[in-house]
């Protein structure tokens, strides 16, 4: 039987201002030589759920784990934001917290958010990965969403719920409508198409929310600039993220120690 994750031992706690509003940042690991340090973006409202990621990712480099105003732990946000803003909003925390070159990662919708701050600074993101790209392009309706979302929401992930449960409270009806709202009506592949550094995309064979389909037409294709992507066999726990999906996301798109991905797709 499946056990909740364990969560990390100690971490850094970050509160930093930008424009957006107060962003709340979590800091796992340490920086090592030669090693860009990873920003990880958090999912739908959510981030607590990707702390044991983090701490294993951790034990290769310096982690943060950044909350979007107005979700998690971050404060209001100055305005309401689009994908867009979100993606601005990282590129302002990368310059406040003066890291000059970091791989830049999202989960599910944070996933588009990566993109965007890629696109919007290419001189501060190394490598982009898309852990569970959403929103999928075959999957971009909202009956067609939350369709797959209970799908995936079958998949064992113990604690998760209970995990989510605050942070849903935190985000409100308000908050959650609104995220879907502006990720539903944002175009991930288009800003793949425009990113100038390498971009890897992972998705997890018992992925229900992100489809194969869609993921290998329209994500990272062969003709992507610098684009590559795999699938990981992993045990069924849907669009959850493992340790080893964000590593393989984080090492495979901007490290200078590449290593092979479990499973590449063709």
């Amino acid at each position: 039987m499946l056990s909740p994750p364990g969560l990390p031992r100690e971490m850094l706690l970050r509160y930093t201002n930008v424009a957006e509003g107060r962003v709340r940042s979590r800091v796992l690991g340490r920086r090592r030589d030669g090693v860009p340090p990873v920003v990880v973006v958090q999912g739908m409202t959510v981030s607590d759920y990707l702390l044991p990621a983090c701490a294993a990712l951790g034990q290769w480099t310096e982690v943060h784990l950044l909350d979007m105003p107005g979700y998690a732990g971050s404060g209001e946000p100055t305005r309401w934001l689009d994908v867009r803003g979100y993606g601005e909003t990282v590129v302002h925390w990368l310059e406040a917290s003066a890291i000059e070159r970091s791989v830049v990662v999202g989960h599910s919708s944070g996933t588009q958010v990566a993109a965007w701050a890629g696109v919007l600074a290419p001189e501060r993101v190394a490598g982009v990965g898309l852990a569970s790209p959403t929103v999928d392009p075959m999957v971009r309706s909202l009956p067609k969403l939350l369709f797959y979302w209970r799908l995936d929401a079958w998949a064992p992930s113990p604690g998760l719920e209970e995990s989510h449960g605050p942070e849903w409270k935190r985000a409100g009806p308000r908050g959650i409508a609104h995220l879907i709202r502006v990720h539903l009506g944002d175009r991930l592949e288009e800003q793949i198409a425009r990113l100038q550094m390498p971009v890897l995309a992972v998705r997890a064979d018992s992925d229900r929310l992100t489809t194969e389909a869609g993921w290998r037409v329209s994500s990272v294709s062969p003709a992507t600039p610098h684009g590559s992507r795999c699938r990981v066999r992993t045990p069924s726990c849907g669009s959850t993220p493992t340790p080893g999906r964000l590593r393989c996301a984080a090492l495979r798109s901007g490290s200078r120690e590449p290593r092979p991905c479990p499973r590449r797709l063709k």
